[in-house]
């Protein structure tokens, strides 16, 4: 048997063969429960970092509306279609768009990135615009 904490990898596929074969008397319960709680918490990773990358753009985009171009927008539009995909594969991470610790949370990312990229440090507290907003491809603050 591999150990969970010298290879991560030998022991997934470990574990998967034990629960084809029905030896569910021999999986490593514990460890399974914690892995399936992290796949939760990467995706939740993964929007937030999307959405605080959009964020970032559309602050950029509109305090320093002399350096947009073609590459700018499609960044920003991949950032929607990223993000949109990972909503349509998991609906459930909906329900954090409307969280407004989690909103704040972004937020702060966005406006970190924002001024590490920008150099300017003129950014609203919090978010100016609607998830519908941010969202729909027709929305360009200006």
């Amino acid at each position: 048997m591999h150990s969970y904490e010298s290879d991560i990898v030998a022991w997934a596929n470990e574990q998967a063969a034990l629960l084809r074969a029905g030896q569910f008397n021999m999986l490593d319960l514990e460890h399974i429960a914690d892995e399936i709680e992290d796949v939760g918490k990467s995706e939740r990773r993964e929007l937030k970092s999307r959405m605080a990358v959009l964020l970032a753009h559309l602050l950029k985009w509109q305090y320093q509306a002399g350096f947009r171009s073609k590459s700018w927008q499609r960044a920003i539009k991949e950032q929607r279609r990223g993000i949109a995909g990972s909503l349509k594969e998991t609906p459930s991470l909906k329900t954090d768009l409307t969280q407004p610790d989690w909103r704040e949370w972004v937020w702060s990312d966005a406006v970190s990135l924002a001024v590490k990229e920008t150099g300017l440090d003129c950014f609203p507290e919090s978010c100016p615009w609607s998830i519908e907003q941010v969202m729909n491809s027709e929305f360009w603050p200006e």
